[in-house]
């Protein structure tokens, strides 16, 4: 079975209070088996539009990644997410 994975790219505008984000949603993270692949970093802006946050987070499955994003505990957690920053997050079958 593939992996599932989000891409996340993001603008955060409260780096004051995104910790809170973080509290919120690593449980969920921990529920689903979440690995991250890719959180912040150095970034070499070559082609295109680009954010100043981007993440990759890989799952097990995209059944997991999808369950993840949907359960109450990330829920909760993506509010907090949405009004401290703006950006995109898909989620994504891996090869």
């Amino acid at each position: 079975m593939p992996k599932g994975y989000w891409i996340v790219r993001l603008d955060v505008h409260n780096q004051d209070r995104y910790h809170e984000y973080i509290e919120a949603a690593t449980p969920a993270y921990k529920e689903f088996g979440a690995k991250f692949l890719v959180r912040g970093g150095t970034i070499a802006a070559n082609e295109g539009d680009f954010r100043s946050r981007n993440v990759v987070i890989e799952f097990e499955s995209v059944e997991a990644a999808m369950a993840c994003y949907e359960s109450d505990t990330y829920t909760a957690a993506r509010k907090i997410r949405q009004e401290l920053s703006s950006g995109e997050l898909i989620v994504i079958e891996g090869a």
